[in-house]
């Protein structure tokens, strides 16, 4: 199961988090937010972990500016993005490159969706073409980093094919829930709230508690 640890910022945390070899880390590039990366941690990433940018309606200029600065892997589009702009972020990326990159070095889009009694899932169709994953976030006032649940039942809801990582509240005492989930397309998860010590300082015996407990 891959594991998403959202929301760091702090060189020492960081370097910390990556001797647990998640899977991605993520860094949020959303100027409201009490996680908002105010200088990024120049620190060598292992091969195994991809570096995920998270905007929430941002600009595609700004968007490709800071994958370029920072070498991101990943997007993860947090807001009320469209299909049609997340295929612009991938072919403004192709564009900028000036030559063909290898399919393993695009730049890949992880799209947010923010989930209730009432979501849709349906509306998911329109995006899997440009998409590596979905994220399925508790609906709340915050675009993520809610520290709340949804109801985790109402996944089975989601018949699409492009996997999914789940996120909104998770603590270090839901390994044994989360290992209950059964869905073709459930791959992961994402945390962050529910491992902070304070906003984007993570408790990282905690994480590798967790992880261990997923196993």
């Amino acid at each position: 199961m891959k594991i998403k640890v959202c929301g760091m910022r702090d060189v020492e945390n960081v370097s910390s988090l990556l001797a647990l070899k998640p899977d991605f880390v993520g860094f949020i590039f959303y100027h409201k937010s009490k996680r908002f990366v105010t200088e990024f941690p120049q620190i060598k990433f292992p091969s195994e972990t991809k570096k995920v940018g998270v905007f929430v309606n941002e600009t595609i200029e700004k968007v490709i500016a800071t994958v370029e600065k920072y070498k991101l892997d990943f997007v993860q589009l947090h807001g009320n993005e469209t299909p049609n702009y997340c295929n612009e972020i991938l072919n403004s990326h192709l564009e900028r490159s000036r030559k063909i990159v290898s399919e393993s070095h695009k730049l890949k889009i992880i799209k947010a969706f923010s989930v209730d009694e009432n979501f849709d899932f349906s509306i998911t169709k329109k995006f899997q073409k440009f998409c590596e994953y979905f994220l399925f976030d508790t609906k709340g006032t915050n675009y993520g980093g809610n520290g709340i649940k949804f109801n985790w039942e109402i996944l089975q809801n989601y018949k699409g094919k492009v996997p999914f990582l789940l996120s909104g509240g998770i603590s270090k005492d839901d390994a044994e829930d989360i290992k209950k989930i059964i869905h073709p397309a459930f791959k992961g998860v994402d945390i962050n709230s529910g491992f902070e010590i304070e906003p984007a300082l993570k408790n990282i015996k905690n994480i590798k508690e967790f992880k261990h407990n997923l196993i």
